[in-house]
């Protein structure tokens, strides 16, 4: 059945129960035995701090940190511990000292240092595994996201950028996108803004099918052994192909999208065409088979193709037109429904990318996997948050504000209570 999976469903779940669901004792006994491993590593290699081994309750402490600094936003990490002035914050020093905090955030580390070092060597080579760095979390960040939460009817797919300006051989250029540098992810999202998988892009593999990176993309994530079938699939131009409805139908799924003249099965006909001068609301229509290819003219030509819509279903829109006498009025202008469907669903990775910009727990670092681990985190913060929203509608309370969620979220791993009494 959608949404969310047990056992969350039964009973009352506090922030930290859920997000327990995602970062459980499995990936902090990771982080923990890695990161030891790394700042042994580290202090063979000559550089000078002192060490004590990290336990999974430090760590849940030092997470509880992260996502406390996310929502106080202070410019640098050393604020936080800043004593004698006006911008003092007291709460991070009864929790852990700066210089424990910095040393565990100097020495965080996913994976194996001696298996990374292994890994490097085969570097050039199709061995090579450029993600060894975040490969233990990231699947098991992929399985939790799929298994906790099932998605609704309407998903969409697009593109996320994480920003970094570290040295990665896959840090994208996007010059259209608000973060122009970074790593790119493509993402498969609930219209509620929950990731329900994602994959990172490192460039063209050897396991591509030949048919286009837009179709590989959807078809990986597209799974019908995860998502059974009757969903509709939403995605802008980029993956918007012909082949690609096509091989989604078959799968059992619906199909919904913007489209590019030019691509391979589209329509190239002028009969009939839209033009310039054509009327605000016309709209026409070319059926192939099981596609429906619909352009509607607004301020500027609309172009979609659908595998699960019809042409129009009576739906008008306000839109502002000036009337002959000079003055402005809002008259209503026909609207196919695949283009009201779209607006109304395209959008939950955007979603999903305005929540995880909230209160973020990103810090500028030079390392890469430190930025995806940040990243992973965010991911949790935002999914959990999603959840206890579907959780108090099936029990009928009133959801927590994000804000308040990942505070009393960063009070429960620092094992603080939220009003800070002792």
């Amino acid at each position: 059945m959608p949404g969310v999976q047990p056992p969350l469903i039964f009973g009352k779940m506090s922030p930290l129960d859920i997000f327990s669901q995602y970062f459980d004792d499995k990936v902090l006994k990771i982080l923990c035995e890695n990161t030891n491993k790394n700042a042994e590593r580290n202090l063979e290699r000559g550089r000078k701090f002192t060490w004590a081994e990290i336990c999974p309750e430090e760590m849940k402490k030092y997470i509880g940190l992260l996502l406390y600094m996310g929502v106080m936003d202070l410019p640098k990490v050393r604020d936080f511990w800043r004593k004698k002035t006006l911008f003092h914050v007291p709460f991070p020093a009864t929790v852990m000292s700066r210089d424990r905090f910095l040393t565990i955030f100097c020495n965080l580390h996913i994976s194996d240092p001696m298996e990374d070092a292994e890994n490097d060597k085969k570097q050039g080579t199709e061995a090579y595994d450029c993600l060894h760095r975040v490969q233990p979390l990231l699947d098991i960040m992929r399985n939790r996201c799929m298994s906790i939460y099932h998605t609704k009817q309407h998903i969409s797919v697009d593109e996320r950028m994480v920003a970094t300006k570290a040295k990665v051989s896959f840090k994208q250029y996007m010059k259209a996108n608000p973060t122009k540098w970074g790593i790119k992810l493509f993402v498969m999202a609930d219209v509620n803004g929950y990731t329900i998988d994602f994959k990172i892009y490192t460039g063209k593999t050897k396991f591509s099918s030949g048919k286009g990176l837009s179709f590989d993309v959807v078809t990986s994530q597209v799974n019908q052994d995860y998502l059974g079938s009757g969903y509709v699939v939403y995605c802008d131009n980029f993956y918007t192909s012909p082949l690609l409805f096509r091989h989604l139908r078959q799968l059992g799924f619906g199909a919904c999208g913007t489209y590019r003249e030019g691509r391979a099965g589209v329509p190239s006909t002028k009969q009939n065409a839209l033009n310039k001068r054509s009327p605000r609301g016309s709209i026409r229509w070319i059926r192939d088979d099981d596609l429906l290819f619909v352009k509607w003219m607004d301020t500027r030509e609309f172009s979609m193709c659908t595998t699960v819509h019809t042409v129009y279903s009576g739906e008008t829109v306000l839109r502002w037109q000036t009337t002959e006498d000079g003055q402005k009025q809002r008259v209503p202008v026909p609207r196919p429904t695949a283009v009201r469907q779209y607006n109304k669903y395209m959008g939950g990775v955007d979603t999903s990318d305005q929540m995880l910009g909230t209160k973020s727990v990103h810090r500028k670092t030079q390392k890469w996997y430190m930025t995806i681990f940040q990243h992973f985190l965010d991911i949790s913060v935002t999914n959990s948050f999603i959840l206890h929203k579907e959780l108090c509608a099936i029990h009928q309370n009133k959801p927590m504000t994000r804000q308040n969620f990942q505070e009393l979220l960063a009070a429960q791993l620092t094992g603080v209570p939220l009003d800070g009494s002792p």
